[in-house]
């Protein structure tokens, strides 16, 4: 590998951080290391640096002071487990070809395997560029580096997915992962909310990461918008004279896409489950946006689902651009046992709390027609729900659905689109999907032995005086 003075030097020799000191040698104690950018005032209150600073929570080190993060970090990138060391400012350089600094490596040491990465950080709008990602794949390739990793606000539907195009022979011979800050952030919370830490050093320095991170000073945010088009394409919608060729749309598609991981990801930190985003598998990447961007220019609609596990069942999110409404909903099959009334007052019964203007749709087998009712005239009367035409047909499906008006703001703020949508999706959630249970079939049962009963005895005569009876001794032989 080309060190940083043009000959040969091992990754973890040439690791530097921001103050010039080497990375494996710092002495620095582990609460001192990890502010990641963040400095104290004379009243001693945590104020975040620069954005700028972001960058250097890859340069955070690989031991005990980041054993609960990184191995979750690293985990997308199909790293082996082992003593993790990461670096700063990476340089390399070769004969006759201009340096090339990385912002940061990582390397994993277990006996005589290691495994070693180049890591390529933006912040606040910096995006990344594709010639640039290019270059350090093809920097890799030369030096016999296994990975690299990309890490800026740019939120894709998976780590697997480039937040660039890139050519697929690229590919080839090394691993491309792409993490956003909203990513790494939740993965922080996930380990500091929902994983049992017991040592106090390692608590406190996690907090200390999430608290840096989350300040927007940081310039690693979340999502913020559908981007500087997001007004002219939702104008053209509503007003149908919207081109899948305008100006935009390729970009707002683009950003519906990371908008509905942004939700899958803000959820799965407040549940501590791996919550994840539903995309059509027949499509790739590059067919899914163009089936976004058709359904934005010709129908108006921009439609995405998200699944947590073990949920009843997924939930659907669609925005029509034309109505300015956005629908939540969930299908649940029907219980495959009982009458049709039954069938009904099972679901009912679980939607107690539901919003009243939850609305209720309902499919039956062989038949095209479907029953509607909002739940409170449902409530009062269930049997609305029935198929008026056969009202003994027993129900398919159950549709569950919420609408609201959308958001046309700008921004993440009440009113925008974002803050709205994201309040819907969350609500939607508390009040009518965790509080449903799957219909799960009885359990055959095996007939009940027979009981045991006391041996009948002979019947004894009638009475004397009783009319139109057998006489004395005219009773049946006992031992027959």
């Amino acid at each position: 590998m080309a060190g940083s003075q043009g000959t040969a030097y091992s990754l973890l020799n040439t690791g530097r951080r921001q103050d010039g000191t080497d990375a494996q040698s710092d002495p620095r104690a582990h609460r001192g290391q990890v502010a990641l950018g963040s400095s104290h005032s004379n009243d001693g209150n945590r104020r975040p640096a620069g954005p700028g600073r972001a960058r250097h929570f890859i340069a955070a080190r690989g031991d005990e002071s980041s054993a609960r993060l990184w191995p979750a970090v690293l985990d997308h990138l199909d790293a082996p487990a082992g003593r993790i060391a990461t670096y700063s400012e990476v340089r390399f350089a070769g004969e006759g070809e201009k340096l090339a600094i990385p912002d940061g490596g990582i390397v994993v040491e277990r006996g005589k395997t290691r495994w070693r990465c180049l890591v390529e950080v933006k912040t606040e709008n910096a995006a990344l560029r594709a010639e640039q990602v290019a270059g350090y794949l093809e920097l890799a390739r030369r030096n016999g580096i296994d990975a690299v990793l990309t890490i800026s606000n740019q939120i894709t539907s998976s780590p697997r997915e480039p937040a660039v195009t890139l050519d697929p022979k690229v590919l080839k011979k090394v691993t491309l992962r792409h993490l956003s800050w909203w990513h790494i952030l939740t993965e922080a919370i996930d380990q500091s909310r929902h994983r049992l830490i017991s040592d106090p050093d390692q608590a406190w320095i996690l907090d200390e990461l999430i608290a840096y991170l989350d300040n927007e000073r940081s310039g690693a945010s979340g999502f913020e918008d559908l981007g500087d088009k997001w007004v002219a394409v939702r104008d053209g919608a509503r007003a149908q004279t919207l081109n899948a060729s305008d100006a935009g749309v390729r970009e707002v598609a683009a950003r519906w896409e990371q908008f509905v991981q942004y939700l899958a990801l803000g959820l799965r930190q407040d549940l501590g489950r791996d919550v994840t985003t539903v995309w059509p598998k027949s499509l790739d990447l590059g067919a899914r946006r163009e089936a976004i961007i058709a359904g934005l220019a010709g129908t108006g609609h921009l439609t995405g689902t998200v699944k947590v596990p073990d949920a009843v069942a997924p939930i659907q999110i669609d925005v029509d651009l034309r109505s300015r409404q956005v629908t939540t909903s969930i299908e649940i099959a029907a219980p495959r046992e009982g009458r049709s009334t039954t069938r009904i007052t099972w679901l009912m019964r679980q939607l107690k709390d539901a919003p009243s203007n939850l609305r209720i749709d309902v499919r039956f087998p062989l038949v095209k027609d479907t029953t509607s009712r909002l739940l409170t005239a449902a409530q009062e009367r269930p049997d609305r729900l029935l198929l008026a035409s056969d009202p003994k047909r027993e129900p398919r499906l159950f549709t569950l659905a919420l609408t609201a008006p959308m958001g046309v703001k700008r921004g993440k703020k009440s009113g925008s689109f974002v803050g709205e949508s994201k309040s819907q999706v969350l609500d939607f959630y508390r009040v009518v999907v965790q509080q449903i249970k799957p219909w799960a079939a009885t359990a055959p049962r095996l007939p009940s032995p027979p009981e045991e009963s006391e041996p009948e005895a002979s019947p004894r005569p009638p009475d004397f005086s009783a009319e139109d009876t057998r006489d004395p001794g005219e009773g049946r032989d006992p031992t027959i």
